[in-house]
């Protein structure tokens, strides 16, 4: 027996009305999984190097330069920041609002499609406690009748599974959810300390005049 033929079997033995749905949560987390880790590899760029190139282009006054760095950067750091060059001139509040605002919007796209992977994570031992307390009772009710032990054993190997197959889709799930917000954490320190950057080489630059 396949790999396959192993998976449709456990999806028998568990019950397709518990086992189902299960496998859906799994195909869909693992959907966001890879979307997000390619998102967010993306959206990582080298910081340091970015502000280096930044606190150069600004100590010469040449605001245009920097935008150019953005632009060629990318990413949330950089579009953050560009926002904040476009704006260069205005008023301390309200560059930094400018800034604040474009970093929620940059925040919220991080963060995307985590709140699926935390639902799932939380909703498969669920569904997978269902099917155990659904096979149990299959189980006492063929023991009440005592003359069908085989069907007692089906409800108890119907409990495991499905307990079992709960824990295999929450556990990678409760695991990436983690990893990412991880990765989104040192993606919101990296901003502030970007605009931090930002706004003190513009004081720099009005002390300079």
């Amino acid at each position: 027996m396949g790999a396959l033929g192993a998976l449709l079997d456990y999806l028998v033995k568990g019950g397709l009305e518990i086992m189902v749905p299960l496998l859906l949560l799994f195909l869909v987390g693992m959907a966001y999984t890879i979307e997000r880790f390619i998102s967010l590899t993306k959206a990582k760029i080298n910081t340091a190097e970015f502000l280096t190139k930044i606190r150069a282009a600004l100590k010469t006054k040449n605001v245009k330069e920097a935008v150019k760095i953005c632009e060629t950067f990318k990413g949330p750091i950089a579009s953050i920041l560009k926002t904040g060059l476009m704006k260069y001139g205005d008023p301390k509040e309200e560059i930094e609002k400018t800034m604040e605002n474009a970093a929620m919007h940059e925040i919220a796209r991080l963060e995307r499609g985590l709140p699926v992977l935390s639902t799932i994570s939380n909703l498969a031992p669920i569904i997978g406690f269902l099917g155990t307390v659904t096979g149990m009772i299959a189980s006492f009710a063929a023991l009440a009748q005592l003359n069908d032990p085989g069907a007692v054993a089906k409800g108890i190997s119907q409990a495991l599974i499905t307990t079992a197959g709960g824990l295999i889709v929450s556990v990678p799930m409760l695991l990436a959810y983690s990893f990412f917000t991880t990765r989104v954490n040192t993606f919101i320190r990296e901003i502030e300390s970007a605009s931090a950057v930002l706004m003190e080489s513009f004081s720099q630059m009005e002390r300079d005049v």
